[in-house]
């Protein structure tokens, strides 16, 4: 089975649980099942991993929960992208969620490797000096 998002042909999707490591450099796809609809609710890549827990261990695992309500209602689809860098993978899914806005990647969206303003120290207005009479 497969899906198609933009124009890539992505696997599955299967149910989060049925997954097993090990994974190569993929982009991956978290799903809520609800009846028969997948809501897409977060994009993200990764280089390989052998962790099986490698999902639930993810920062954004309790907000997939939330909108899946179980897991049993998670379900993952994988773009493989086996020579890729990290910054191939990471224009795709920069494409996905500009395209989809994956509820659970709101959070994150803007702090993804994107310096931002309130990031930079502000130096103080200095304190004016006492006058001398």
């Amino acid at each position: 089975m497969s899906i198609q998002i933009l124009q890539y042909e992505f696997l599955g999707p299967i149910k989060l649980s049925e997954w097993g490591p090990p994974m190569d450099r993929v982009v991956y796809i978290i799903f809520s099942k609800n009846k028969d609809v997948f809501n897409m609710i977060h994009v993200a890549e990764s280089d390989k991993t052998e962790a099986g827990d490698f999902f639930k261990k993810n920062d954004q695992f309790k907000c997939w929960m939330s909108y899946a309500g179980k897991e049993e209602n998670l379900y993952l689809s994988i773009y493989p992208m086996w020579e890729s860098s990290q910054p191939e993978r990471n224009q795709l899914v920069k494409k996905i969620i500009t395209r989809y806005k994956p509820v659970c990647n709101e959070v994150n969206e803007d702090s993804q490797n994107i310096p931002t303003t309130t990031a930079q120290t502000i130096e103080p207005e200095p304190e004016p000096e006492p006058e001398q009479d």
